[in-house]
Protein backbone atom coordinates (compact mmCIF):
# COMPACT_ATOMS: atom_id res chain seq x y z
CA UNK A 1 0.00 0.00 0.00
CA UNK A 2 1.62 3.37 -1.25
CA UNK A 3 1.88 6.07 1.46
CA UNK A 4 -0.59 9.03 0.86
CA UNK A 5 0.12 12.68 1.74
CA UNK A 6 -2.60 14.66 2.21
CA UNK A 7 -0.78 18.84 3.39
CA UNK A 8 -3.37 20.59 5.34
CA UNK A 9 -4.20 23.77 3.27
CA UNK A 10 -5.21 27.15 4.40
CA UNK A 11 -6.17 30.26 2.43
CA UNK A 12 -5.55 33.82 3.41
CA UNK A 13 -6.99 36.90 2.07
CA UNK A 14 -4.49 39.96 2.19
CA UNK A 15 -5.21 43.44 2.68
CA UNK A 16 -5.76 44.14 -1.09
CA UNK A 17 -8.42 40.93 -1.47
CA UNK A 18 -5.97 38.59 -3.32
CA UNK A 19 -6.30 35.27 -1.77
CA UNK A 20 -2.83 33.47 -1.24
CA UNK A 21 -2.37 29.44 -0.19
CA UNK A 22 0.06 28.04 2.13
CA UNK A 23 0.41 24.28 3.79
CA UNK A 24 0.33 24.45 7.31
CA UNK A 25 3.59 23.01 8.42
CA UNK A 26 3.00 23.23 12.44
CA UNK A 27 0.80 24.46 15.39
CA UNK A 28 1.50 25.93 18.65
CA UNK A 29 -0.18 27.51 21.57
CA UNK A 30 1.99 29.22 24.31
CA UNK A 31 0.93 31.51 27.00
CA UNK A 32 1.01 34.35 24.98
CA UNK A 33 -1.49 32.73 22.04
CA UNK A 34 -1.85 30.61 18.89
CA UNK A 35 0.63 30.79 16.33
CA UNK A 36 0.89 28.86 12.86
CA UNK A 37 3.65 27.85 10.99
CA UNK A 38 2.97 27.99 6.38
CA UNK A 39 4.78 27.48 3.45
CA UNK A 40 3.20 28.42 0.77
CA UNK A 41 1.77 26.92 -2.34
CA UNK A 42 1.78 27.43 -5.74
CA UNK A 43 -0.57 26.77 -8.60
CA UNK A 44 2.32 26.83 -11.09
CA UNK A 45 5.69 25.17 -10.31
CA UNK A 46 8.08 27.61 -11.65
CA UNK A 47 7.08 29.84 -8.70
CA UNK A 48 8.12 27.93 -6.50
CA UNK A 49 11.48 28.15 -7.73
CA UNK A 50 11.77 32.30 -6.84
CA UNK A 51 10.90 31.52 -3.48
CA UNK A 52 13.19 31.62 -0.56
CA UNK A 53 11.94 28.97 0.97
CA UNK A 54 11.13 31.08 4.21
CA UNK A 55 8.06 30.26 6.80
CA UNK A 56 5.05 32.12 7.27
CA UNK A 57 4.56 32.95 10.89
CA UNK A 58 0.94 33.96 11.80
CA UNK A 59 -0.85 34.62 15.23
CA UNK A 60 -4.48 32.79 15.28
CA UNK A 61 -7.05 35.86 16.90
CA UNK A 62 -10.63 35.46 17.70
CA UNK A 63 -12.73 37.74 16.24
CA UNK A 64 -15.66 39.25 18.21
CA UNK A 65 -18.13 37.20 15.53
CA UNK A 66 -16.01 33.57 16.69
CA UNK A 67 -14.01 33.31 13.31
CA UNK A 68 -10.41 33.08 13.64
CA UNK A 69 -8.29 34.63 11.82
CA UNK A 70 -4.23 34.60 11.11
CA UNK A 71 -2.53 38.17 11.65
CA UNK A 72 1.08 39.37 11.73
CA UNK A 73 2.55 38.99 14.96
CA UNK A 74 3.40 42.43 16.00
CA UNK A 75 5.84 41.72 18.93
CA UNK A 76 9.25 40.94 18.06
CA UNK A 77 10.73 39.72 21.02
CA UNK A 78 7.26 37.30 20.94
CA UNK A 79 7.93 36.78 17.19
CA UNK A 80 11.62 35.81 17.76
CA UNK A 81 10.78 32.90 20.79
CA UNK A 82 7.66 31.85 18.11
CA UNK A 83 10.13 31.66 15.40
CA UNK A 84 13.12 29.41 17.60
CA UNK A 85 10.44 27.27 18.50
CA UNK A 86 9.09 26.51 14.91
CA UNK A 87 12.81 26.01 14.16
CA UNK A 88 13.29 23.21 16.41
CA UNK A 89 10.36 21.69 16.17
CA UNK A 90 10.48 21.86 12.09
CA UNK A 91 14.37 20.62 12.21
CA UNK A 92 13.60 17.58 14.48
CA UNK A 93 10.54 16.53 11.76
CA UNK A 94 12.29 17.52 8.84
CA UNK A 95 15.58 16.57 9.67
CA UNK A 96 16.79 19.84 8.59
CA UNK A 97 20.41 20.57 9.34
CA UNK A 98 22.10 24.21 9.58
CA UNK A 99 23.45 25.08 6.46
CA UNK A 100 27.04 26.72 8.66
CA UNK A 101 26.94 23.42 9.74
CA UNK A 102 27.97 21.89 6.54
CA UNK A 103 31.38 21.00 5.02
CA UNK A 104 32.64 22.59 2.51
CA UNK A 105 34.44 21.20 -0.69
Amino acid sequence: MADEYNADLVSVVDEDGKRHDFELLDAIETDDGRYVALLPVYENAAESLDDDGELIILEVVEEESGEEVLVPIEDDGIFEDIASIFEERLSELFEIEELEDQPTE
